[in-house]
């Protein structure tokens, strides 16, 4: 509390001191230019914040585009991956189409050879049973 009331004093004694000083002629200059050098140092802080700030913000903006670009490079290599094996799947049930229908002409035609060849036994049977007959 003592301490307290030691700064309220401290401050209340600047205030009086400065009206006293401002008063005269030479303490009023000496109170413009200290004014003038704090408005100085104000405007120069000011400007620095306000380049810094300027800075974050081109750099936060470059971030921004290079996360976009990314993210479009990334969609596009997916979908790009994603027409290839859309493609290569294509390709493989063109391909075993492709298998299955050699596959059933094989068979047919196996088929019909074993008919045909059966066909034949049967005749060569016929006639050998028909000479037997005779």
């Amino acid at each position: 509390m003592k301490n307290v009331l030691w700064f309220v004093f401290g401050i209340a004694g600047g205030f009086v001191l400065a009206h006293l000083v401002n008063k005269d002629p030479r303490g009023h200059e000496l109170l413009a230019d200290v004014d003038a050098r704090i408005t100085e140092f104000t405007d120069r802080m000011s400007d620095a914040y306000r380049e810094q700030e300027s800075r974050f913000t081109g750099l936060v903006d470059e971030v921004k585009d290079a996360a976009a670009g990314a993210a479009q490079a990334a969609k596009s290599a997916a979908s790009d991956a994603l027409g290839s094996a859309a493609d290569a799947a294509s390709d493989v049930v063109d391909k075993a189409q492709d298998a299955v229908s050699d596959a059933a002409d094989k068979a047919q035609d196996a088929v019909a050879d074993v008919a045909d060849k059966a066909k034949t036994a049967a005749g060569k049977a016929k006639s050998a049973a028909k000479k037997l007959a005779d």
